[in-house]
């Protein structure tokens, strides 16, 4: 059992070109099937894995239905059975119970993310665990024994998270942990006594914390000096032991190994990437590590006994991730995603019989054959620095017939672009636009040197590296570069506004998806049960009471006069991190401009849009708007 709060992304791809996938000989253009938003979203989207107590089904939250809905996959094959039905509010599965087929689940209202935690009955009623207004709740996992459940919820002070255990019949429930400091729990020992917490200093240096419930003692592990981060993962199956991620003396983060009785360490992982995770199944026979291997997952499942690496099967269509078992370990669940393939549910009977697909969610009427393979491309930015990203070719563009492009930025601060499906980027690379997912410095899983690039210098640093880009596109010899534009969400939309506003003639158009306009502000108003990670927010990138002048100079909106070209902007009503007036103020002063704006708001919608509908038309009108003021003139493919 692992639940750490964790807020890393936070408003939430030798020459020019190189790196694994770059092109070689010459680039031919051809002509592919061009598929309607309504095409793509005909695909679905699949989350969990967590198997009924007969391991006859395992229940999973789809989108089938346009909104989140709980649904029961036979594993034996057959069609999902669907066991909710919002129209809504998104509904996201977490467990089956232990014994029986009631379940688990999560879900806000209108995307304010204010989750609250239900248990679905047999006869279909629902029972709110944490109710009350203005909360915001979690579920953290099963205890050991199968008897009881723990929750957090902020319902006492809304700036920090209290831990609660809960019976599974009557659910009575105890108070086991009052937070007044804002730890972010991470697991329970077996045997209940000891609760381990993460507690972040700066995006840079956390520590960990172990709190013993019978002494009532909260013990400091990882005293240190300078920056270091320790992110705590999961207690052994005998509980002597914690596991770790840590950077120390190292770019990356590996996995240790923490004995609670000696404070002695051994590194268990150690690749030249980022660990990610590591947990256990039900019982301690196997250990899953993820490994973010240059912007794909890595998984690696050990036996845990004699750390034996378990050989997984091969998967053609792409990455194993969201590894889960059932709970007497003898069969596992996963997903297999790539850039062309949507994630698709399987089931492996540890025994060595062949995995079973149990879903097929790409969209019938789409041939994958259509879509666009994902390249990861590095180039040279303005300092030399090396700069990777994820590159997107649609087949329909080579030299002779160049296509526009788009310098897709994603969230954070931090975050990063994955090779991975995303049918708004595969709608528009299937409408003829180049993409380049860069993942400028500050993004995450390129070491802690190039996380750190931006500190106090976003919409600076960071934005010259989507400008450099640029060039590394041009060179590609298929885009056009006359018709290069700049699109992002959350932190982003910041950086499509800022390229915009304080690098107004380098993008031809831009569109932002619920971005930042006003830093002050923004920091002034972030949620309160980030509680914990403001000073780490304000130390990456800067306290309003203190650094006003900074941020004023970044802020888009102090700057919107500069805005000369055609602007999109996307806000849903209830999204608690950027605010609709982020959005509104920005729309009123580019308009007053002169240029063209186009502005959609969804009024069910909040930090990013879930439902089909919603997605229909946002994306619908990205494409459009692209249409208008970037397309251009197609170039003719030669027969």
């Amino acid at each position: 059992m692992r639940k750490l709060h964790c807020c890393a992304v936070l408003f939430a791809l030798t020459g020019l070109i190189a790196g694994c996938g770059a092109e070689e000989g010459r680039i031919e253009a051809r002509r592919v099937t061009q598929y309607t938003i309504e095409d793509f979203l005909g695909t679905t989207t699949v989350r969990g894995t967590s198997f009924a107590p007969d391991k006859s089904k395992v229940l999973v939250s789809s989108n089938e239905t346009g909104v989140y809905n709980a649904f029961a996959i036979p594993v034996a094959g057959g069609e999902p059975i669907q066991l909710t039905e919002s129209t809504t509010d998104g509904i996201f599965v977490e467990s089956y119970f232990p014994d029986d087929e009631r379940f688990i689940y999560l879900a806000d209202e209108g995307g304010n993310e204010l989750d609250h935690v239900y248990v679905r009955e047999l006869d279909g009623s629902v029972t709110d665990l944490t109710p009350g207004e203005g909360l915001k709740a979690d579920f953290l996992g099963w205890a050991q024994d199968d008897r009881s459940f723990f929750v957090s919820t902020n319902e006492r002070d809304n700036r920090f998270f209290d831990i609660y255990e809960i019976t599974l019949d009557g659910f009575d429930r105890t108070l086991i942990y009052q937070d007044e400091t804002g730890y972010q729990f991470a697991d329970i020992s077996p045997d209940k006594r000891y609760l381990v917490f993460g507690k972040p200093e700066t995006m840079n240096d956390s520590d960990i914390y172990l709190f013993d419930r019978q002494t009532g003692v909260m013990e400091h592990l990882t005293p240190h000096e300078g920056e270091i981060a320790y992110h705590p993962q999961t207690f052994s199956p005998d509980g002597s032991s914690l596991y770790i991620l840590t950077d120390e003396d190292s770019e990356f983060s590996y996995l240790v190994r923490h004995d609670l009785a000696s404070s002695r360490r051994e590194v268990v992982e150690q690749p030249d990437w980022d660990v990610w995770y590591g947990y256990f199944s039900k019982h301690g026979k196997y250990l899953v590590i993820g490994i973010n291997n240059d912007a794909r997952t890595e998984i690696r499942v050990y036996d845990a006994q004699t750390m034996t690496q378990i050989q997984l099967p091969e998967m053609p269509a792409g990455d194993i991730t969201s590894v889960g078992f059932s709970r007497d370990e003898e069969v596992m669940a996963f997903y297999v995603s790539g850039s062309r393939n949507p994630r698709d549910l399987f089931v492996y009977d540890l025994s060595g019989d062949e995995p079973r697909q149990l879903t097929n969610t790409l969209n019938p009427n789409i041939d994958s054959n259509d879509l666009v393979g994902a390249e990861v491309v590095r180039f040279a930015s303005y300092d030399g620095v090396e700069i990777p990203g994820v590159l997107y070719r649609p087949h329909q563009v080579s030299p002779e017939a160049k296509g526009p492009a788009l310098v897709w930025v994603h969230g954070g601060p931090g975050g990063q672009s994955r090779v991975g499906y995303s049918g708004l980027i595969q709608y528009l690379v299937n409408h003829r636009y180049v993409v380049y997912a860069i993942n400028n410095r500050g993004s995450t899983g390129y070491g802690k040197t190039f996380y750190k690039m931006d500190d106090r210098q976003h919409g600076e640093a960071d934005l010259a590296d989507c400008i450099a880009s640029k060039e590394m596109l041009i060179a590609t010899g298929y885009v056009d570069e006359d018709r290069i534009g700049i699109i992002g969400g959350s932190y982003g939309g910041y950086m499509v506004l800022a390229a915009l506003t304080l690098a107004p003639e380098e993008f031809a158009v831009g569109v932002d998806m619920f971005g930042i306009s006003n830093w002050i502000r923004t920091l002034e108003s972030i949620p309160p049960w980030w509680e914990a990670f403001r000073e780490a927010l304000y130390t990456e990138l800067g306290d309003p009471a203190e650094d006003s002048e900074r941020l004023h100079r970044i802020s888009p909106l102090f700057n919107a006069q500069n805005i000369t070209k055609p602007l999109m902007v996307l806000q849903g009503t209830n999204d608690p991190r950027v605010l609709q007036v982020e959005s509104d103020e920005i729309v009123e002063a580019a308009r007053a401009n002169g240029v063209p704006v186009e502005y959609i708001i969804f009024d069910d919608e909040g930090h990013g849009f879930i439902k089909k509908e919603n997605q229909l038309e946002g994306y619908r009108a990205i494409l459009e708007f692209l249409d208008q003021y970037l397309m251009g003139e197609p170039e003719t493919i030669a027969e």
